[in-house]
């Protein structure tokens, strides 16, 4: 569990008169207390001061009105279609929440845990919570959606633990990929979530481009995890036309353009690795490797040729033709 250190808070003086102003009479010497050893004043002078505010006439009014609309009392129409009720509803609570601080009820301590990269100064500023706030006055479904909105925060849960403790539990995103998008690179999760553009501790993530990759970033992920050998050789993934993948991979100082098609990609990536392991193709001088084409391997040489030399053991014929 973390601890916000600049923002956990000690409790504030509490509101009234001083101790020494309370014991000195109209003379300015000190007034005992009726009863026994003034023990009877010293007990009652707390209770006095809580309910002070319940005499004031504001709040008393609040009261009143609360108390009429949880008795189910009918109210006028021209209350309700001028917003007065509404109106009248909102101070109640207003005082309600008032009064909860003044007896005592607010926030002195901020407890937060599951926070690693979320920005703390965006995390305070979703939170909105201030020192000496009525702990009851914070509204939790409101800072529960604001604290979602941060990019690193997936799931948040806030609540209070009376008197005087907030206490907020968030779960963050987990990059899985790098997005490249005009010329700057993004962290991308599985939900397809950017999450921000500091990616030195994720240099060894898949890269992908493409406009839309990353609602496919899940996608790419399974695929390449399908043949880990593979994927180690992975320099960069490229989504085409919004429907299919092209992976780039390292051998050469070029790289090896491999066309997966559009339907079952990872069947064809699962047949590359084989094709690799018995035959060595990713050995041989290749620059492209089609393998949209259900009945046929296109391949291309370093130097421009087709290639066609492939064994029948797979279903798949080696076809020199045109780059497509």
């Amino acid at each position: 569990m973390r601890r916000m250190n600049d923002i956990t808070i000690e409790v504030a003086d509490r509101l009234g008169p001083s101790p020494a102003s309370r014991t000195k009479g109209p003379s300015g010497r000190a007034a005992k207390a009726p009863g026994k050893g003034g023990r009877t004043g010293a007990r009652q002078e707390p209770r006095r001061r809580w309910f002070q505010p319940l005499l004031r006439k504001r709040t008393r009014r609040a009261a009143l009105i609360l108390l009429a609309l949880g008795g189910g009392l009918i109210l006028p129409a021209w209350m309700i279609h001028s917003g007065t009720a509404q109106r009248l509803i909102d101070e109640a609570r207003r005082e309600a929440v008032a009064l909860s601080g003044r007896a005592g009820f607010r926030v002195v301590e901020i407890l937060v845990e599951g926070r690693n990269r979320t920005p703390r100064e965006q995390l305070l500023s979703a939170l909105g919570v201030q020192r000496g706030d009525p702990i009851l006055g914070i509204d939790l479904a409101a800072t529960r959606q604001r604290l979602e909105e941060i990019s690193w925060v997936k799931n948040a849960t806030i609540e209070r633990r009376l008197p005087n403790e907030v206490h907020l539990l968030i779960v963050e995103r987990n990059p899985i990929v790098l997005w490249q998008n005009q010329g700057k690179y993004y962290l991308v999760d599985r939900d397809g979530q950017v999450v921000g553009d500091e990616i030195d501790e994720y240099a060894d993530l898949p890269l992908m481009v493409g406009e839309g990759a990353p609602d496919h970033a899940a996608e790419l992920l399974d695929l390449l995890d399908a043949e880990p050998a593979l994927k180690k050789r992975v320099k960069a993934a490229q989504w085409i036309g919004d429907r299919r993948w092209n992976i780039t991979l390292d051998r050469t100082i070029g790289g090896i353009d491999v066309r997966l098609p559009e339907d079952n990609p990872v069947a064809a990536w699962r047949e590359l690795a084989s094709l690799d392991k018995e035959q060595s193709l990713l050995e041989r001088k290749v620059t492209l490797i089609d393998m949209r084409l259900p009945d046929r391997l296109v391949l291309r040489s370093t130097g421009g040729a087709e290639e066609s030399t492939l064994s029948n053991q797979t279903k798949r014929k080696a076809h020199p033709g045109k780059d497509a």
